[in-house]
């Protein structure tokens, strides 16, 4: 998502911050709550209080521990969730088609995670399986640090495909504390000392009524954080010196084609960030999943990869989440949207394998090299020079031979770590804070899966 002239929901966020936001709709499946049970399994409550909180459950004994309504535990090399005998049914209106359909559903709602960090904000990701006649809804409910309650937010209604509905986030959230923006669960007026102290996810499942379909979920968590504002960081010292072999695309090839995508390629950063990336884990599209690209557009994987990452709601294909879980619909990988501290923690993932992508925004004379500046810019670190340079899969380069950029240390660690910056009008508005997508393989290397649980992600 490249979009110089546009103002990125972060920088609306931070503008956002004093305003008042009309109260928004509640979830689609109501459903009485479970009382609270405090979640003492969790081994981040363990590790000294860092920025960043992270929380997934993905085993066996974790879908089981939940409160399930009409869904089950699976057992098996990927445990998940799926439904069983489902609790009711409920009608759905697609707001982005106006058809309205009876769908059977069944709920599971994890034990409160209570927070190491009490945090400002909170992303919620998945990775699920949907076969055709299901879907999905992922919701979190918070506890302020002034012991009130948010509502359940509803942070995404999606299916891997696009015929069933149309996967979406949901605008007009709010509760005068705390609003979603898009993907991301953020207190109002930080400077005001209220936080997120816990939460709790629901998921619900969704089927066509009287089939065997059922949507199954493999992994659900959430990235809580409480970054301190800061327009600097401090400079980390280069200790890896090692490039991955990531395939390099360009969205820039497709400017034009499908504009009903974010207008075409010119927005495509981040899917084609995805693509990279999901390719570089051996996964692969058939002939069959691609007839539908044109077949005089090269790197047709790449519109697929925009079609099937598209958000109705926010127009655009740079929901961080449903990039997750597009990359996590490939055979035995996951995808998790986290925030990362420091280019130390990213050198540690380089060196086990792991690309990332980040996300960051600039203005052009803040980046050697770049060409461009921008309120939102996704783009794939795929290694670092023997000086500590970052090597970076960008996916703005006028060829997928340009891709592959050679940006100076300093300057890129701060764009992109920064939570404050100056536009060109010199008015202060938001950076991302370190946030990036992590995809890997479902079951990890030893190595791995160390490197991913020394940037805080349970594998």
């Amino acid at each position: 998502m490249r979009r110089a002239e546009q103002p990125s929901r972060r920088t609306v966020l931070a503008a956002a911050v004093a305003a008042a936001v009309t109260a928004g709709a509640g979830p689609a499946a109501a459903d009485p709550e479970a009382p609270m049970t405090t979640d003492t399994a969790d081994p981040a409550r363990a590790v000294p209080a860092r920025t960043v909180d992270n929380r997934a459950w993905v085993s066996y004994g974790d879908w089981y521990g939940g409160t399930a309504k009409g869904t089950r535990a699976v057992a098996g090399t990927r445990p998940g969730l799926a439904i069983a005998k489902p609790a009711g049914t409920a009608d759905y209106r697609d707001p982005h088609t106006g058809t309205t359909a009876a769908w059977e559903y069944g709920t599971w709602t994890s034990p409160v995670h209570r927070l190491a960090v009490p945090a400002t904000e909170a992303i919620v990701s998945w990775n699920a399986r949907t076969p055709a006649g299901t879907w999905i809804q992922a919701e979190i409910k918070g506890t302020y640090t002034d012991g009130t309650s948010t509502p359940w937010y509803v942070m995404g209604r999606w299916a891997a495909g696009d015929q069933d509905i149309r996967r979406t986030s949901v605008d007009d959230q709010s509760d005068d504390k705390s609003t979603v923006w898009t993907d991301t669960l953020a207190i109002d007026d930080p400077s005001s000392g209220l936080r997120l102290a816990s939460y709790r996810l629901r998921l619900t499942l969704y089927r066509k009524p009287g089939t065997k379909a059922t949507p199954t979920v493999w992994r659900l968590g959430a990235m809580a954080s409480d970054v301190p504002d800061r327009f600097t960081v401090p400079a980390s010292a280069p200790r890896l010196a090692k490039e991955l072999a990531v395939p390099r695309y360009s969205q820039e090839t497709h400017k034009g084609q499908y504009p009903e995508y974010d207008n075409g390629g010119e927005a495509w950063c981040s899917p084609t960030s995805s693509q990279m990336v999901i390719e570089y884990w051996g996964g692969r599209l058939t002939d069959g999943q691609l007839d539908w690209v044109d077949p005089a557009y090269a790197d047709p994987q790449v519109c697929h990869a925009a079609r099937f990452t598209y958000d109705y709601q926010y127009a655009g294909c740079g929901n961080w989440p449903f990039n997750a879980a597009y990359a996590a619909t490939f055979k035995d990988l996951q995808g998790v949207v986290t925030r990362l501290g420091s280019l130390s923690e990213l050198e540690t993932l380089i060196a086990a394998g792991i690309p990332a992508i980040t996300s960051q925004s600039f203005l052009k004379e803040e980046l050697t090299g770049a060409g461009y500046g921008t309120a939102g810019h996704l783009m794939t670190v795929v290694g670092f020079t023997a000086d500590g340079d970052v090597i970076a899969n960008d996916p703005f380069s006028a060829s997928n031979e340009a891709v592959r950029r050679v940006y100076r240390r300093r300057e890129w660690e701060n764009i992109w770590l920064r939570t404050k910056r100056y536009n060109a009008s010199g008015k202060v508005v938001s950076g991302t804070g370190g946030v990036c997508y992590l995809y890997f393989p479902a079951r990890p290397s030893a190595a791995q899966r160390k490197a991913l649980a020394a940037v805080g992600v349970r594998v």
